[in-house]
């Protein structure tokens, strides 16, 4: 099998494969913010929890990247925001970076929000995640204001937009 090789599927935000990438994510950023939110005033911490978490009712899509025996690569899920769609909890398993499967989940993306009727799609990252900052930036999306629900809890959030 080349590099290249694996498929995206759509599966229910509950599947347990996303659940576990998702674990997965929240450990690694956990890890590299951990030393970033100490001065949080009390109750910081639970609002901004509340401002990351995404709901059922709100979600268009999960997407999964798939290896050709099924082993689970990369995640993503995309969030309506009204009339926008965000770009929420991409996470790439370390031992399939490299292959174009970020990109792949991010064109996917993109593409699922064109065809839904969005007219943009928005994300909130962090300076410490330069991998997705790069990826971002490649694919078109650019810099933005941070946006609700992030700017009470995140204001040092960096976020971008891809425009229709």
């Amino acid at each position: 099998m080349s590099e290249q090789e694996f498929r995206i599927e759509r599966v229910q935000v509950d599947d347990p494969r996303a659940v576990a990438l998702r674990g997965i994510l929240d450990a690694d950023l956990d890890e590299r913010y951990r030393d970033t939110d100490g001065d949080d005033a009390p109750g910081v911490a639970a609002k901004r929890e509340a401002a990351l978490a995404v709901h059922a009712e709100q979600v268009a899509a999960t997407l999964l990247a798939v290896d050709a025996d099924d082993t689970p690569l990369g995640h993503v899920i995309v969030r309506r925001l009204g009339d926008e769609w965000e770009l929420k909890r991409l996470v790439v398993l370390a031992a399939a970076r490299r292959r174009g499967v970020g990109r792949a989940l991010t064109a996917e993306v993109v593409d699922l929000a064109r065809r839904g009727g969005a007219s943009r799609v928005i994300l909130q990252s962090g300076r410490m995640q330069p991998e997705s900052l790069h990826l971002y930036a490649t694919a078109g999306f650019t810099p933005i204001p941070v946006y609700e629900p992030y700017i009470e809890t995140m204001p040092r959030s960096l976020c971008f937009e891809y425009v229709f």
